[in-house]
């Protein structure tokens, strides 16, 4: 994993962003999300819808209780992996939901993960799992610590990179 564009640029690029959706509303309610400690089924199905609105109907399939029990596992579980894994159990919520809800909603910092973002750190090919999910939370820590940029910027640097500069296939 390497930038496709110097990290002294990230604040530029995050600057650019403009994905035709937006993700206030969720930054709002963070803290709120927080100090409760888990999702209810309304939020959930927005954060999916904001992600992939072809997989977001599948939300209903999971009941109230379900889902909170769920979200509170994940946002107190101290292992990363089962913090993404366990996420990934509800219907309708593949590797980048769960990554959105991470990167929304979690104490601690975590990237996106989107076609976009993994084209702009060179990889055109990758198959997501627990061990590649690792390697890219850390890189994205890593890049967002040393430019003191949260994770929103990076995520938004990411994007609008690429959106400005992939070539359409």
């Amino acid at each position: 994993m390497k930038l496709r564009f110097p990290e002294s640029e990230i604040q530029q690029w995050a600057e650019r962003y403009n994905s035709g959706t937006t993700e206030a509303g969720f930054v709002e309610i963070r803290s709120k999300v927080q100090e409760q400690g888990y999702l209810d089924k309304e939020l959930l199905k927005r954060v999916a819808r904001w992600k992939s609105k072809r997989r977001a109907g599948l939300i209903e399939r999971n009941d109230d209780d379900y889902i909170k029990d769920i979200t509170s596992f994940a946002f107190s579980a101290t292992s990363e992996r089962a913090r993404i894994r366990s996420l990934r159990l509800l219907d309708g919520v593949g590797w980048p939901t769960a990554s959105v809800i991470l990167h929304l909603f979690h104490k601690d910092p975590y990237p996106i993960l989107d076609f976009r973002a993994m084209w702009s750190i060179g990889l055109d090919d990758y198959k997501y799992s627990s061990a590649f999910w690792s390697d890219y939370t850390n890189f994205c820590r890593d890049i967002a610590s040393r430019n003191q940029v949260d994770m929103r910027t990076l995520d938004k640097a990411l994007w609008q990179y690429s959106k400005e500069n992939q070539p359409v296939s």
